[in-house]
This record gives structure tokens, C-alpha cells and sequence, in this order.
């Protein structure tokens, strides 16, 4: 499904054929699955979003290609990748919530039949927690991938974190960002799976005390 797109940098075209082709699965609604389509790229690309948007997706799916043979159910994962964050507000604290209940109202509407395992996913990127399902710990450590890559990444993502929390003074956003550093690097393992840990649990590391360290 996704061997079209090679690298991070991934049109919206190219999103949008692999959200199609997972959702034609199991709608031949041709209209309906496009207006899902154009659903999650409305909220993926406000303009308030600086980080959670089309390019974290792009990582995402990316990172997925060494690992998809040790996912169980792809489809449940594809579909937990493309809703995760299609809301998010910085100010709200029930997003994960929100993202799951949408996912459901509109892939309710189709023959999907795994709707609250995918749910359960969505919900578990709020705490990041270790899970007894592989799949879910796949998908926590897609979402966290940014966190081990190289420094000038790494700063990347943290300036663009900033914009998005923007309507929050430095004193304030200094101290909450700080919590959020000293806990992953409190966990033993922020990643969940071996590949992770493998590849970036240390530059991970590195990046979060050098963040750290600047605020």
C-alpha cells in the first residue's frame, strides 16, 4: 500500500491514495470516502498546526515500513495513524477523546469492524503508556519517532511544538514543557517496542536533556 512513496516528504495526492485505497476496503461509497478524506486533511492542515499535521502523518507511515511485518492488524493501525490527531487543540485536554468518537461516527458508517480496538489506540496517545497489545505500543512509538531523530530535527519539531502552544507565555510554557521532558526521560524505556528503542531510544534521550537544558 505504500511502497509509491518513497522518503518523508509525502504529498497531500500521495496521503490521500493511501487513506483512499484503506478506506475503499470497506466502502464503495466513492463520495463518502472522499469527503472522509478531505475531512482529515481540513484538520491536518490548519494553519495553527505547525507539528501536528500531513508531515507527522508522513513520518508516521514512513516509519511503519520497517516494522509493518510485526503489526497483527495493519488496517486497525492505518486507521488509528490517519485519526490520532485530527482534532487537537492545545488548550483542550479530551483530544485523543474527541479524535476517537469522530473516527467512529465516520468509519461507522462503512463494513470496518475492528471500530474500538482502533478506539483503544487512538485513546492510548494520550499517556503513552505501555500496552499489552503489540500494535498499540507500535503505534506510541510512531507517534513519539521525532523525539530520537537527528538534532536539527529534534529542534525542528520542539520550535514548532512552541508555535502551537504559542497563546502560552514563556514563564508558563517553560514550566509545562519541562514536566512533559522530565517525565519521558524518568520512563525506563521511552520506546515501547525493540525496533525503537533499537534505533532512537538514545538520540531520544540526548534531544530531551539538551531541551531540557535550554529552557
Amino acid at each position: 500500500m505504500l511502497n509509491k512513496i518513497k522518503g518523508n516528504n509525502w504529498s497531500e495526492e500521495s496521503l490521500k491514495a493511501v487513506f483512499l485505497k484503506l478506506i475503499g476496503t470497506y466502502s464503495k461509497d466513492l463520495s463518502y470516502t472522499t469527503e472522509c478524506w478531505k475531512e482529515i486533511a481540513v484538520h491536518y492542515s490548519n494553519p495553527s498546526r505547525y507539528y501536528h499535521n500531513l508531515s507527522h502523518l508522513s513520518t508516521m507511515l514512513t516509519e511503519l515500513e520497517p516494522v509493518r511485518s510485526q503489526c497483527e492488524a495493519i488496517d486497525t493501525l492505518l486507521f488509528s495513524i490517519f485519526y490520532h490527531d485530527i482534532i487537537y487543540f492545545p488548550t483542550k485536554s479530551d483530544n485523543e477523546h474527541q479524535s476517537a468518537l469522530l473516527f467512529k461516527k465516520r468509519i461507522s458508517n462503512t463494513s470496518f469492524r475492528h471500530i474500538e480496538e482502533c478506539m483503544s489506540q487512538i485513546e492510548a496517545t494520550k499517556t503513552h503508556e505501555l500496552s499489552t497489545d503489540n500494535d498499540t505500543n507500535l503505534l506510541l512509538d510512531l507517534d513519539l519517532v521525532i523525539l530520537g531523530k537527528d538534532p536539527e530535527a529534534y529542534s525542528t519539531y520542539s520550535k514548532n511544538i512552541r508555535k502551537e502552544y504559542r497563546i502560552y507565555p514563556n514563564l508558563i510554557y517553560r514550566s509545562g514543557r519541562k514536566k512533559v521532558l522530565e517525565h519521558f526521560l524518568s520512563l525506563p524505556a521511552i520506546y515501547k517496542t525493540e525496533y525503537f528503542r533499537k534505533n532512537y531510544e538514545a538520540q531520544a534521550r540526548t534531544n530531551l536533556q539538551n531541551e531540557w537544558e535550554q529552557l
